[in-house]
């Protein structure tokens, strides 16, 4: 009778495992996995908090998680900086369900690290302190990122082919995708630098930085405080304005607004802007001499009218950046929302391949070294056979009044 009992409850165990519309990712190549703080002060709540005001409130840690591969063949862990009104979900799955960024780099022997930037996603924010949110409605999204053939009046918007659905409101795709964009707030890079700066002395070992839109500028300042904990960088359609950023030039500056700058008489490319530069004698970015980068961008979108001009601007000041437009590669019609668009693997194997050529050599050290410290405790994932995140309900409302724009 028991080989009939044991049967029978295995299959109705089965029943447990969830359902094809919550997608599940193998976690065959993952071993270990962990989710970490970075950063984060008690400071005092501001007036607003009424009878506790004074009272002390952690604010700008940033939540990070994790993934450990069963076999760490990469000497240098990956640390994903995420775009605005977008979390650490970004590189996990496709809004088509197809596993993301990370699942493809742990199975190729990365550690992997992917933040929620404070005020944002599984970091706290702070009433009162850290300054105004904003969120995008869904059709700006359709404008920007899903639907720009229709929607936008972009010079490149016939190109974007990538994206995977029609884009649109109730496509089930788009409709996921949005589930996924978050609030915003204005403070949210400056705390993210600190918070990083942290992360980086935590682990210990050099890593390589991988950004994406607003997380451009939070990796070229994080490179900028520790260059000797970063091997290298890889930025997809990073925001523009490097020369707004605090960084360290020589001949040193105390302002940005000391640098002597001009724009470009003419672009590089029909469609694409003018960059604007240093005048000579050229100030010298520091610590961006040794730091190889790889600054991709799409053919498809809005952000390749300005992405030619970070890498120049850094170019000049004596960084090492190859800026790669993707159709020069043989990936056509990709807009700015790369890492969820039908492509996506065959970008991040590109990058991949980049990384092995240009982050490794002689002098690299035992991969073991990318194991995170004992500050950052993780976790044996041998029982864990998949994982997923799924958001459950949610509907379309009308922007209120508020949302001028």
């Amino acid at each position: 009778g028991h080989g009939m009992h044991a049967q029978s409850t295995s299959q109705t165990a089965l029943k447990a495992t969830p359902p094809k519309g919550i997608p599940t990712f193998s976690s065959v190549n993952i071993a270990r996995q962990a989710f970490y703080y970075a950063g984060g002060d008690y400071i005092e709540a501001p007036a607003s908090f009424g009878d506790l005001a004074g009272e002390k409130i952690m604010r700008g840690a940033m939540y990070v998680e994790v993934l450990v591969p069963d076999d760490i063949r990469q000497p240098y862990p990956i640390v994903f900086f995420h775009g605005n009104g977008q979390t650490g979900t970004d590189w996990m799955q496709t809004p088509d369900g197809r596993p993301g960024w990370a699942y493809s780099l742990v199975a190729q022997g990365y550690v992997v690290y992917m933040v929620d930037y404070p005020t944002r996603g599984r970091s706290a924010y702070v009433p009162g302190v850290d300054g105004n949110i904003g969120i995008r409605t869904a059709e700006e999204l359709e404008e920007i990122w899903t639907n720009v053939a229709e929607r936008s009046d972009y010079y490149l918007k016939d190109n974007h082919t990538q994206w995977p659905g029609t884009g649109k409101m109730g496509d089930p795709t788009f409709d996921t995708f949005v589930k996924s964009q978050v609030e915003f707030a204005q403070t949210a890079t400056r705390q993210a630098r600190t918070a990083a700066v942290e992360l980086l002395d935590t682990i210990g070992t050099p890593v390589i930085i991988f950004t994406h839109s607003q997380g451009g500028n939070v990796g070229w300042e994080v490179a900028n405080d520790r260059p000797n904990l970063v091997r290298a960088i890889v930025t997809a359609e990073p925001g523009g304005g490097v020369q707004r950023l605090n960084l360290t030039y020589d001949p040193p500056i105390t302002n940005v607004s000391e640098l002597n700058l001009y724009t470009e008489a003419n672009a590089e490319r029909p469609g694409e802007e003018p960059c604007m530069l240093q005048r000579e004698p050229v100030r010298k970015l520091v610590h961006f001499q040794n730091i190889p980068v790889l600054n991709i961008s799409g053919n498809g979108g809005y952000h390749r009218t300005g992405d030619a001009c970070p890498p120049k601007y850094m170019n000049q000041a004596g960084g090492k950046v190859e800026f790669v437009r993707l159709e020069d590669v043989g990936m056509n019609g990709n807009g700015h929302q790369m890492m969820f668009e039908l492509n996506s693997d065959q970008i991040i194997a590109f990058v991949d391949n980049w990384l092995r050529k240009n982050s490794i050599d002689e002098g690299s050290p035992d991969p073991s070294k990318a194991m995170p410290p004992a500050a950052i405790p993780t976790f044996s994932t041998e029982h864990l056979a998949s994982k997923a995140f799924y958001y459950a309900g949610g509907e379309y409302v009308e922007a209120k009044a508020a949302f001028a724009g």
